[in-house]
C-alpha cells in the first residue's frame, strides 16, 4: 500500500512539472508575439531593441512612454533657487538666482554685502537705484556673483551680450556651463563681472516679475494641467505661477499652455529645477516646466496646444518635500504671465 502511495505520488508531482512547462510555455509565447506585433510597428530591429525598453504596457492594451536619456541635453544655464535655504546650504557651485525676503532692518547695501555681490549688481537684477525704498517682505532677486543676468533674445550670441555688458565670452560660456556658443531664446545667462551700459536705465530685458513684457491674450495660453487645479503660490521669479492639482498631484499631465517646439528638456536636481521642459512658441514667447515627474516630449519636437507632454511630480527643491510638495513652476519668458492677474 506504502509503495502504491509513492509511486502515485511521483507520477502526479511528474504531471504536474509538465503542466507548469506548458504554461510558462504559453506564457512565453505571447509575450514574443507582442513583442513582435510592437516591433513590426515601430521599425527595424535596431530601433526597436531601444524603444521596446522604453515601453511599459498598461493592462496589456495601452503603451505608457517614459522619455529616455538620450534625449536630454547636458547643458545647464544660469539657473536659480526658490529660498533662501538653497544660498544658506550653500547651493550647488554657488551658481544659483534666488529670491531673498527683506527683512526689518535691511538695506540695500547692507543686503548686497552679506551676499557678497556689489550694490549695482542688486539693483540692476531689481530695477532699482540707490535712492530706492525697500521694506520687509519685499523680494529680491539675488545673483550669486556681482554682474549681470540677462534673457537671451532671437538673433543673439554670447559675443555680442558679452561685448554690450563688458562681459568675458569664455567666463560667460563657462559659469553658465553652455555647450561653447549654444544659446537659445528664453535663456537666461549670467555675466560674470557684467556692468549695465548706461544707455539701458533698467534691465527690462529680465525681472522677477516680468514687468515690461508684453501682454498676452487671456485665451492664448490654456491652463498646464488639468481641472480642478489651484495656484499654489503666486507670481515668483522668474514671472512664474505655481500650479498644483486640486486631488492628488504627483502624475497629473502637464499640457502644452499652446502650440509649438520643444527647445529644451533635461532631467536631474538642475539646482531646485528638477526635470524641465522649454518650449518655444511662433510669436517668441518661451513657456517653462519644472518639477516634472516625467518628460513625455523630445527635443526638437512640435508640440500641439493641449497635448500632454509630462506628467507634474516633485524633482528638485521642492517646499514641503516629498509627495505633498508635487506641484508645476510654470514660466513665461518674453511676456506677462497671463495667469498672473
Amino acid at each position: 500500500m506504502g509503495l502504491f502511495l509513492i509511486g502515485f505520488l511521483i507520477i502526479l508531482s511528474l504531471f504536474f512539472k509538465d503542466s507548469q512547462k506548458e504554461d510558462l510555455s504559453f506564457f512565453s509565447s505571447q509575450r514574443f508575439l507582442k513583442s513582435q506585433s510592437l516591433s513590426a510597428s515601430l521599425g527595424p530591429p535596431a530601433f526597436t531593441s531601444r524603444i521596446l525598453s522604453e515601453v511599459s504596457l498598461v493592462q496589456e492594451s495601452q503603451l505608457l512612454f517614459s522619455a529616455p536619456p538620450y534625449i536630454v541635453k547636458p547643458q545647464v544655464l544660469g539657473t536659480f533657487g526658490f529660498s533662501e535655504e538653497v544660498f544658506e546650504e550653500g547651493g550647488e557651485e554657488g551658481r544659483e538666482i534666488f529670491e531673498y525676503t527683506v527683512k526689518e532692518g535691511d538695506s540695500l547695501s547692507s543686503i548686497a554685502s552679506y551676499f557678497g555681490i556689489s550694490l549695482e549688481t542688486l539693483l540692476w537684477a531689481n530695477d532699482l537705484n540707490k535712492n530706492s525704498l525697500i521694506k520687509p517682505g519685499q523680494k529680491l532677486i539675488i545673483l550669486p556673483v556681482s554682474g549681470v543676468i540677462y534673457m537671451v533674445k532671437n538673433g543673439d550670441t554670447i559675443l555680442q551680450i558679452a561685448k554690450t555688458y563688458e562681459g568675458d565670452v569664455e567666463e560667460i560660456i563657462a559659469f553658465n556651463e553652455l555647450l561653447e556658443e549654444d544659446i537659445f531664446i528664453g535663456d537666461i545667462l549670467i555675466i560674470p563681472g557684467g556692468k549695465m551700459p548706461e544707455k539701458i536705465s533698467s534691465p527690462k530685458y529680465v525681472s522677477s516679475s516680468g514687468s515690461g513684457q508684453v501682454p498676452l491674450a487671456s485665451s492664448y495660453f490654456i491652463c498646464p494641467i488639468p481641472s480642478p487645479y489651484r495656484i499654489t503660490q503666486g507670481l515668483h521669479w522668474y514671472n512664474a505661477i505655481d500650479f498644483s492639482h486640486a486631488g492628488i498631484a504627483c502624475g497629473q499631465p502637464v499640457f502644452a499652455v499652446a502650440g509649438g517646439e520643444v527647445l529644451r528638456t533635461k532631467y536631474g536636481y538642475n539646482r531646485g529645477a528638477g526635470n524641465y521642459i522649454h518650449i518655444l512658441h511662433p510669436n517668441g514667447v518661451v513657456t517653462v516646466y519644472y518639477h516634472l515627474q516625467s518628460i513625455l516630449v523630445g527635443l526638437g519636437q512640435k508640440v500641439s496646444q493641449g497635448q500632454i507632454i509630462g506628467l507634474i511630480g516633485n524633482t528638485g527643491y521642492t517646499v514641503p518635500s516629498g509627495s505633498r510638495g508635487c506641484h508645476l513652476h510654470f514660466e513665461v519668458r518674453g511676456a506677462r504671465n497671463p495667469f498672473s492677474y
